[in-house]
């Protein structure tokens, strides 16, 4: 059945709350593009990883953590070092 927008049934937000599964799969996608942002701007200026490991004083493998986007465990202070280490700065935002 058709509604007046042209959809059939609910989001896809729904579908994933209903799964239990919403909260996850945000934090997932945004730790995604924070991963590619910063690639991006590692790119951008030309800042190796052993560079920008050792501008955030850790390791490679701790960098490494960073940038992967799968893993969605990762602490504010991090990414702040993270900006800081490629001039810029981080925003956080809550929105409803």
């Amino acid at each position: 059945m058709t509604n007046r927008r042209g959809r059939i049934g609910s989001s896809f937000e729904d579908y994933l709350a209903a799964q239990g599964s919403l909260e996850e799969t945000n934090a997932l996608a945004v730790k995604r593009v924070l991963a590619w942002q910063l690639e991006q701007a590692m790119e951008r200026t030309q800042m190796s990883k052993s560079a920008m490991a050792d501008a955030m004083q850790t390791s490679r493998s701790q960098l490494d953590r960073i940038l992967d986007p799968e893993n969605d465990h990762i602490r504010l202070d991090t990414l702040a070092a993270a900006a800081k280490a490629l001039g810029l700065n981080l925003k956080i935002e809550l929105v409803g």
